[in-house]
């Protein structure tokens, strides 16, 4: 007995047809050069795309990179500190939050990754206030202690980060912020 021949759908027509080989997708010779032209199109932009993203690559400062390392490490701050209130002034709201840091980048590089450094902190008190620093000391003393707080208003030496290590650390920040959400996110 033989089997019935079943009827396929072709991939670029739409018209039905009768299976002839097992991995045959389109209803004949017109069919299948044109996938294949649209296949090789499809290759193409991806090579394009590839080449591209290289070159933009290429072109990247060191400047660009800390700043993708700056938006990984603020991104995993908010992260960590989800669901607690701003650090200075201790409220919960609907606004946007930032990652507001206590010794400021320009004054103190050396702490611009530094965890300790950093806290979630309401639009309002980081940009209307300046950091509100006075209630961030405050907030920071609660939430570090006394001891890690004075390490932080020591003295530093200075950090030259290379773009490597800068790539490291944006790969690490994107990693732990991934990671704390999924815990969040599961019970």
């Amino acid at each position: 007995m033989n089997k019935p021949m079943r009827l396929k759908t072709c991939k670029v027509c739409g018209d039905e047809f009768q299976v002839l080989r097992s991995l045959q997708s389109v209803c004949g010779v017109a069919c299948a050069v044109r996938l294949a032209r649209e296949k090789q199109d499809k290759d193409r932009q991806k090579e394009r795309r590839a080449e591209t993203k290289a070159a933009k690559e290429k072109l990247k400062t060191r400047a660009d990179y800390l700043k993708e390392c700056q938006q990984a490490f603020n991104a995993c701050i908010r992260e960590r500190d989800y669901g607690l209130p701003c650090i200075s002034c201790q409220r919960h709201h609907s606004g946007q939050y930032h990652a507001g840091h206590y010794l400021t980048v320009g004054a103190h590089p050396e702490l611009r990754f530094e965890p300790d450094n950093c806290h979630k902190q309401c639009a309002p008190c980081n940009n209307h206030l300046s950091g509100n620093i006075v209630e961030y000391r405050k907030g920071l003393l609660a939430k570090i202690g006394p001891d890690r707080l004075e390490w932080l208003e020591g003295h530093h030496e200075p950090k030259k980060y290379t773009i490597d290590e800068i790539k490291q650390l944006t790969a690490h920040y994107r990693a732990e912020a991934k990671r704390l959400a999924k815990q969040r996110e599961t019970p």
